[in-house]
């Protein structure tokens, strides 16, 4: 095949707007944190569940409300109606409508798993994106409600973010207002006052019910429910400063399916990300596709949303595993490089070797690349006394160690 040919067929590499690619070390990152976070989770007793990305379309629409125009759907080779989940709240409702029969309630879950929206990509907000969801399905306890938001505070502080205020209230406080209203009142933080007052007007709302949601905005109507101070006071015993916790009654939630305490939790020095985590109580979703009455809350945590606020704060975690590498001097002593890698792993130290006997500026400089903080260097001497160099690449300093030793200094 000629060059021509071949540069003909090359396809440019290019990634779809609203996606992005991850890096070892940025991915590396983000599995930990996941792995903090199910910590916590778990340490609550929600377990894991996973879902399918595709859904039938008609399990999906007529849940969200306006916003499902963002669902992603189409026709599958089997020319059925299919579409990618929004959300993981609602298939987690057809999961439990699905296979009541088989669960033990209150049904406590957590899952994490990328969603998708054909939203309009920006800062903190992409078309594809983990959540990092928790709920308890069948109970209508107030303490689900404060056990949610607090396991959600504690995973927070469990990856650094530990500067953070929970904004919580009621659906009941909207009781009279219709959900053109409340759906604008959910963008407040993004378009302010005057932005919801002009949706409003947009929708044809009454000037009397602007005039409430204007009362509420500018803190007129601002006495704090009963049920509310209640699970605030619940939210503490679970061990969270009461300080960082506070009732707001613009909080709305601009989805469909919430219907009674609704939450945001904002980071104090990222306020421009937005909300971090948010969820709510909605009691009438899984009744939708099951005869059986199951009251739910739940809240998830918007993962890439705060690793970029983490990161810009700086007090996000760099992540190198690989502890050290074993640079390759003769091709002779293969053999006894891959056996020290193979005690080194099996000790539980992660090694890399290097795979040619390249110069050993070159095998320097790629650890140093990659953040390795150790070089190990083993040539005939060493092999013959039972020892190993060990340089530390920040410190530029170099030592003799016994091999039987090499695995307790890496550790």
């Amino acid at each position: 095949m000629s060059n021509e040919s071949q540069k003909s067929e090359r396809i440019e590499p290019r990634l779809l707007k609203g996606f992005r690619d991850y890096g070892p070390i940025e991915q590396l990152a983000r599995q930990q944190m996941f792995s903090k976070i199910q910590s916590v989770f778990e340490r609550f007793g929600f377990l894991p569940l996973s879902t399918p990305v595709l859904e039938y379309k008609d399990i999906l629409i007529g849940k969200i409300g306006e916003d499902e125009k963002l669902i992603y759907s189409f026709k599958d080779n089997g020319d059925r109606d299919v579409a990618m989940r929004y959300d993981l709240t609602v298939p987690l409702a057809r999961y439990v409508a699905q296979n009541q029969g088989q669960l033990t309630f209150p049904f406590k879950r957590y899952q994490i798993a990328p969603v998708w929206r054909a939203d309009n990509p920006q800062k903190g907000r992409l078309r594809e994106f983990y959540q990092c969801d928790v709920d308890a399905v069948g109970t209508d306890s107030p303490v689900a409600d404060a056990e949610v938001i607090a396991c959600l505070c504690l995973a927070l502080e469990a990856v650094g973010a530990k500067n953070y205020k929970v904004r919580l209230n009621d659906r009941a406080t909207f009781e009279g207002l219709s959900q053109e209203s409340i759906r604008a009142m959910d963008k407040l933080d993004k378009i302010g006052v005057d932005g919801v007052v002009a949706e409003m007007k947009e929708k044809n709302v009454s000037d009397s019910e602007i005039k409430t949601v204007q009362q509420t905005i500018t803190g007129k109507a601002r006495i704090i429910p009963k049920n509310l101070a209640d699970i605030i006071e619940l939210i503490a015993s679970n061990g969270i400063d009461a300080s960082k916790i506070g009732f707001d009654p613009t909080i709305a939630r601009g989805l469909d399916y919430y219907t009674g305490t609704v939450f945001e939790i904002y980071l104090d020095d990222a306020k421009e990300f937005g909300s971090i985590c948010s969820g709510g109580r909605y009691d009438g979703l899984v009744d939708k596709f099951s005869t059986q009455s199951l009251p739910a809350v739940g809240g998830s945590i918007g993962v890439d949303r705060l690793i970029q606020a983490l990161t810009e704060m700086g007090v996000m975690e760099n992540a190198q595993p690989i502890r050290a590498l074993i640079l390759n001097q003769n091709e002779e002593l293969l053999n006894n490089y891959l056996k020290l890698a193979a005690d080194l792993r099996a000790g539980g130290v992660n090694v890399e070797f290097f795979y040619s006997d390249a110069k050993l500026d070159k095998q320097f400089k790629y650890a140093e690349s990659k953040g390795i903080p150790y070089a190990i260097i083993m040539g005939e001497a060493e092999v013959k006394d039972g020892t190993v160099q060990l340089k530390d690449l920040a410190k530029r300093e170099q030592e003799t160690v016994s091999v039987a030793d090499l695995t307790t200094k890496l550790q």
